[in-house]
């Protein structure tokens, strides 16, 4: 299908919608099913790709691997949580816990050990630290922030040993390759860490916001409709156990230690010269997938052997994965109106509509501003990425502009979306545990991270005009 702005229709569905009602469920399946009648304008037909584009989307391992994580991790949580474990290093690390600097400290400490994948660290912090907040009398939409600052600004910019390093670097290289280029892939992508700006930004905004920002007094909490009689029942039976701190400390590590060595021995065996190398090439989805299958059966007998229940320990495996649907379903949604978006014509669109007839030094800036309105229409670095990689090479190409700072603008790009967007992971994750309202949160982050955006495309136009 030729290139068209009927492109544009699901996503504004889905932001309007989502608007309007509060929630974002609705907007994805109307706007999933109006982009479907639009690519086959018949009742019949439109319902066949509506199930055609989430039957595709399930078959794509990388969003297997997401989903079976995210279940999975669920699960393990909820084992944690019966066990005692959750409760047991909460009220351990409460105990030094006195303030909100406090909590919002703890929050940035953990990232050295959560560092490979955002979804990861959301999920390992985020029981943690929702269960510490009825100790701090303080904001759940700022604690919120704060995961998600911490996770989206730190892991895009490191070199290795994460989700996206594999997947960025192969951007590139489909770059390069595409347009000729005398350049090695990762020496680009190492190259343009420093240029994006965006991260750069959000992770000094970050640590202000974390540590000098002025603590309040008196928060009110923020509750989600019916909450007040809402799983009353497991909130009571969570409540009575025994704390036993060590049920969550062995999982973790077990899990983190299982992660870095997997990561190292699928990079080797992909032909990886040294360590560093080994944890660019591995892939990172399915190895962490693996590793909390793994840590799944070796703490199921951890425990059995501690004498936990069997029956309460496959209940409540049950039970925290299932409250991980929403967020599945809302990301199997999200990916399904990618696919749309693409068969209408969006990237081809958004090409389009650049051109190619703009200064060099103005390139990095442009990039990043019309990919930052993109992501968050679609709420997707990797779709982003994926998106205006090819288109930022070839402007850079043809217009002169450098290389590194463009790729590091449309990584910057990404970040944004995936950091602020309502239909990003990130922001459905942590707004599914914090149980804050995902709307009212997404917008809530958008004041903030707009002061980012802003800088970040001031110092693109400097930066082009000065060492473009």
């Amino acid at each position: 299908m030729e290139q068209t702005w009927l492109s544009l229709i699901p996503f504004i569905i889905v932001i309007v919608l989502s608007i309007w009602l509060k929630q974002i469920l609705p907007g994805l399946v109307l706007g999933l099913l109006v982009g479907a009648f639009l690519v086959e304008f018949s009742m019949l037909d439109g319902s066949k790709e509506t199930v055609n584009y989430i039957v595709t989307t399930l078959s794509d391992p990388g969003n297997i691997n997401i989903i079976g994580f995210l279940y999975l991790f669920g699960g393990l949580i909820g084992m944690m949580q019966i066990s005692g474990g959750v409760k047991g290093f909460s009220e351990w690390v409460g105990d030094k816990i006195s303030s909100e600097r406090g909590l919002l400290a703890v929050i940035w400490l953990t990232l050295p050990f959560t560092f490979m994948m955002p979804m990861f660290r959301i999920m390992m912090i985020g029981p943690i630290v929702k269960t510490l907040l009825k100790k701090v009398n303080m904001s759940s939409w700022k604690v919120g922030f704060t995961m998600d600052v911490s996770t989206g600004s730190v892991i895009v910019l490191l070199p290795a040993a994460t989700a996206f390093v594999g997947f960025m670097v192969s951007l590139i290289e489909g770059g390069i390759q595409k347009h000729n280029l005398e350049a090695d892939a990762y020496q680009v992508f190492l190259s343009s860490i420093p240029f994006n700006f965006f991260a750069i930004v959000m992770l000094i905004i970050g640590l202000v916001w974390t540590f000098w920002s002025k603590p309040k007094k008196k928060v009110k909490k923020n509750k989600q409709e019916g909450e007040e009689f809402h799983r009353t029942g497991i909130k009571k039976e969570l409540s009575m156990v025994k704390a036993q701190p060590w049920n969550l400390i062995v999982p973790l590590f077990l899990l983190l230690g299982l992660t870095l060595f997997l990561l190292w021995q699928d990079g080797m065996d992909k032909g990886a010269a040294g360590v560093f190398d080994a944890l660019a090439k591995a892939d990172a989805t399915f190895v962490i997938l693996l590793a909390v299958f793994i840590t799944l059966i070796l703490t199921f007998i951890f425990y059995m052997l501690r004498k936990q229940k069997l029956g309460e320990t496959m209940y409540h495996f049950y039970d925290g994965g299932n409250q991980l649907m929403q967020p599945i379903i809302l990301l199997v949604l999200v990916w399904s109106l990618s696919l749309v978006a693409e068969d209408l014509g969006f990237s081809r669109f958004i090409g389009a509509t650049l051109g190619s007839f703009l200064p060099a030094f103005t390139i990095p800036a442009i990039v990043f501003l019309v990919g930052s309105v993109v992501s968050y229409f679609i709420g997707s670095s990797f779709g982003t990425w994926g998106i205006f990689m090819p288109l930022g090479i070839a402007l850079a190409t043809s217009t002169g502009a450098s290389l590194p700072m463009t790729v590091g603008a449309v990584f910057a790009s990404g970040s944004f979306g995936a950091m602020t967007s309502p239909l990003g992971d990130t922001t459905i994750t942590t707004a599914s545990i914090l149980d804050v309202p995902l709307i009212k949160y997404a917008r809530y982050k958008l004041k903030i991270v707009s002061v980012g955006v802003g800088i970040a495309a001031v110092l693109y136009l400097v930066a082009g005009f000065f060492l473009g």
